[in-house]
């Protein structure tokens, strides 16, 4: 029983931190609490976040105030065309004082990776992190180089209306957990935010909320979240229908349905319960999904979202 007691209440504790980086994240980026804690989920369920939006939309601001929050080193890179895949993960140089190659790491080698507008680069330089994020491991030169843990993809994307701009295949969009957009700020935060002025960036940074070691207890707790088989028969509904739906040109994949039951865990977890709900599926269903489903060429004027959304439904929860 006293057992029981303590683990209550390091969990207690855990979520008030939790509650607390979003409070301080949110002094950065305002009034957007529930993107900050959709990105503190991606990082708690052990993936990578994606986030799509037009460009001054604070995207690079969230990563800077995750970074700070966390504790974690941090990079960043700024995608341009004319990147190469040794830009990213590095290079071997001669040296001629032993006589070998001496690897020289690129900055890929961080705990928290901001790969700021990575549809501007090549498919070539994109492909450079796909065995990173996947592996988390670097190979070169037939030798496999480890990268830190923990380890997390922040990449942005401008819309691919833009000019200049290459769409992530689908390979690449499947490394990212979830997908995320800020969209403009309500009013009364935009407000604030004129108010402020430079004064935000002269700010001293976040005070670390959540360390490694809290981390590594809340992915655990996180893991250990129940879900009932009445849980499952729903989510396989919600995948089966995209399966089958002339709607979708395919569905979501074995990966996909992973994710998604790894994220409403984390969901779950993050809400205060140790159980999984129907409602923590729908609220991750677009974040989760909508980047790995292509809608069919018939389906005219509809994108993932209102697919989704129609989905959503259509589905009983109940079978």
């Amino acid at each position: 029983m006293q057992v029981s007691t303590a683990i209550n209440k390091q969990s207690v504790a855990l979520r008030d931190k939790v509650e607390r980086a979003i409070s301080s994240v949110g002094t950065l980026v305002l009034g957007k609490p529930s993107q900050i804690r959709m990105a503190l989920a991606c990082l708690f369920s052990q993936g990578h976040l994606l986030i799509e939006d037009l460009p001054g939309m604070g995207k690079t601001t969230l990563a800077h105030g995750l970074a700070q929050v966390l504790g974690l080193s941090f990079q960043r890179v700024q995608f341009t065309s004319d990147m190469l895949p040794a830009d990213i993960v590095g290079v071997s140089i001669f040296d001629q004082s032993t006589s070998a190659f001496r690897f020289h790491p690129g900055p890929v080698f961080t705990q928290m990776l901001l790969a700021d507008e990575i549809n501007r680069t090549t498919p070539k330089t994109q492909s450079a992190l796909l065995e990173a994020m996947e592996e988390r491991q670097v190979t070169l030169d037939g030798q496999s180089h480890p990268l830190p843990e923990p380890f997390f993809v922040i990449a942005t994307q401008n819309p691919n209306t833009q000019f200049g701009t290459f769409p992530l295949p689908e390979s690449q969009l499947d490394r990212f957990l979830m997908r995320i957009e800020l969209g403009y700020p309500d009013p009364e935060a935009e407000r604030k935010l004129l108010a402020e002025g430079h004064s935000r960036h002269r700010r001293a940074p976040l005070a670390v909320c959540i360390d490694q070691d809290d981390l590594e207890a809340i992915r655990a707790e996180c893991q250990a979240v129940r879900v009932s088989s009445s849980l499952i028969d729903y989510l396989q509904r919600l995948v089966q229908y995209t399966r089958e739906s002339p709607q979708f040109a395919y569905g979501v994949s074995p990966r996909g349905s992973l994710a998604l039951l790894q994220c409403a865990r984390t969901w779950a977890y993050m809400h205060g319960r140790d159980y999984v709900v129907p409602e923590d599926l729908q609220s991750l269903l677009e974040p989760v999904v909508g980047h790995r489903l292509r809608v069919a060429e018939q389906v005219g004027g509809h994108g993932s979202e209102v697919l989704i959304r129609q989905m959503l439904e259509q589905v009983d929860v109940v079978g």
